[in-house]
């Protein structure tokens, strides 16, 4: 319960889960504890026509995606900036990530944004979709974010 019990707290659980070394095994059972039935997981990229593209997954499928390169890589992904709206029981957080290699890597390999809509049933928070993005030339981090 003390994953979901705040939106730091779950925001703090949601990044937890995916970090770690190469070769570490992830808490999947965690993570999937912090998702609402049918939440969706989309991450943007530009594809080879060089178009921007969706991909939409379920939990199950981002754990599928995810899984193989998180246990061959070193991945660890870190909150550094955050812009939260709150309106009755849901929340919309903007949360500016960086990703390293390994824990004490000098500098990010990548940035980005994950835009998380949570919702609060009275009890807990759950997250409902993560929508994130990646800097990239042409999209740099705005200030207000960093």
């Amino acid at each position: 319960m003390s994953d979901v019990a705040t939106i730091d707290a779950i925001i703090k659980a949601l990044y937890d889960v995916i970090s770690g070394p190469a070769g570490q095994a992830r808490d999947w059972e965690r993570d999937r504890k912090l998702f609402y039935p049918g939440a969706r997981l989309i991450r943007t990229v530009i594809n080879d026509a060089g178009q921007p593209e969706a991909q939409v997954m379920d939990v199950e499928s981002y754990i599928e995606s995810a899984e193989p390169y998180l246990l061959a890589n070193g991945f660890f992904e870190i909150e550094t900036a955050r812009q939260t709206d709150i309106f009755g029981n849901i929340a919309q957080v903007f949360s500016t990530y960086e990703g390293r290699h390994k824990a004490d890597d000098p500098e990010p390999f990548k940035r980005g944004i994950n835009s998380i809509q949570l919702y609060h049933d009275g009890k807990r928070w759950w997250v409902m979709n993560i929508l994130w993005d990646n800097e990239r030339e042409g999209n740099p981090l705005p200030e207000k974010y960093q």
